[in-house]
């Protein structure tokens, strides 16, 4: 998961979010007027880098814009397609981002490659914090949720509750869909097949692929975007499936005939780092410390909840509806229910391309 997981990529806007043309814009967020803006500091204009979209506009209105506001920085966003571009900007002495938004296996690859500045956790404070989800050149920032999701037209009154219902097509008869990739399909197949949450890591993959060969034949598609998989259950296409949990509310509201579980869901991290050698380090410094405290990630609960807050101070604070804790993924009884990914497990070199291969390979016999 990965922010906006690495596979979403392709699915997301790469539009810059400019004026007048321009590809990036600057927001003092602090400021009543446009033209107080000029007159901030140069060094305390972070740029900031996320996948673009709807999802960006979002992660800037719940947590950068806010953030930017309490820490009294302002901020210029611009978007890449993943750790690549940050690579090549850090290789390149001149790293034109400050603050960059990626998923936890992207952060982890950059670490091992020390790609990022240390986080300074004398201001990023810690408390809230799930110990996984703070590293020493990154940190969580919000959860990503991957779900079961079902039509209800085909399961009115026995629907399928666990990765095991899903593989249990004499009970639960119909057409599935599943990612074509193995993070995270790897994981889904070995928790169906019995591994405990606590015994997944290091993952089975001979088991896992085994699991999937049996389930093979009811894959009606091995999907590659989420607006593929939206479409897929939308349409019904597919009666069940693996799905990026902030794909399906949008379904439900729209009146289809959907619903989803958290029971078994794989729980990911969307992260932030500062490119090493950032110009502006300092000043990110501030703003990540602002991103991550229990102010700022409380907006996640109105804006995007299926992005739910990584700080658990969070629920501690206001009175929440059960409509909004329902809704938000990381609210204590939904996360309760999910399993949480080992963020470092993908990025040991060459395991991913081995096992997309392997996973290629069953798909295509």
């Amino acid at each position: 998961m990965r922010t906006v997981p690495a596979r979403q990529r392709g699915e997301v806007m790469r539009k810059q979010f400019g004026i007048g043309g321009k590809a990036s814009r600057c927001t003092c967020v602090a400021m009543a007027a446009a033209a107080l803006c000029a007159s901030a500091r140069a060094q305390d204009v972070v740029t900031f880098a996320s996948y673009g979209g709807e999802y960006q506009k979002n992660i800037v209105k719940a947590l950068i814009g806010p953030a930017a506001s309490a820490a009294g920085v302002g901020f210029r966003q611009e978007t890449h397609d993943g750790l690549a571009p940050v690579r090549l900007q850090v290789r390149s002495g001149r790293p034109a981002w400050d603050l960059v938004q990626l998923g936890t296996t992207e952060c982890s690859i950059g670490s091992a490659e020390g790609l990022f500045e240390a986080v300074d956790y004398r201001q990023v404070s810690k408390d809230g914090l799930p110990a996984d989800a703070t590293s020493r050149d990154w940190v969580g920032t919000n959860y990503i949720s991957v779900v079961l999701a079902y039509r209800t037209d085909k399961y009115r009154d026995r629907p399928p509750q666990t990765w095991a219902d899903f593989w249990n097509t004499a009970k639960f008869p119909g057409r599935r869909a599943l990612e074509g990739t193995p993070e995270e399909t790897m994981e889904i197949a070995l928790l169906a097949d019995g591994v405990a949450p606590d015994k997944l890591y290091p993952l089975d993959q001979s088991r896992a692929l085994a699991a999937l060969k049996r389930i093979r034949p009811q894959v009606v598609a091995w999907w590659t975007s989420g607006a593929q998989v939206t479409q897929l259950l939308r349409d019904g296409e597919a009666d069940m499936v693996q799905i990026w949990g902030s794909r399906v509310p949008p379904l439900i509201r729209d009146g289809a005939p959907v619903a989803y579980t958290y029971n078994g869901a794989l729980l990911t991290y969307s992260c932030m780092a500062i490119p090493k050698g950032a110009r502006h380090a300092a000043a990110a410094q501030r703003l990540l410390a602002h991103i991550v405290s229990p102010a700022v990630q409380a907006n996640l609960i109105t804006v995007m909840p299926y992005y739910g807050p990584v700080n658990t101070r969070v629920f501690e604070r206001g009175n929440y509806t059960a409509a909004q804790l329902a809704e938000t993924n990381s609210a204590p009884g939904n996360r309760a229910k999910q399993v949480v990914l080992d963020p470092g497990y993908w990025s040991r070199p060459g395991l991913q391309q081995k096992a997309s291969l392997a996973l290629r390979a069953l798909i295509s016999e």
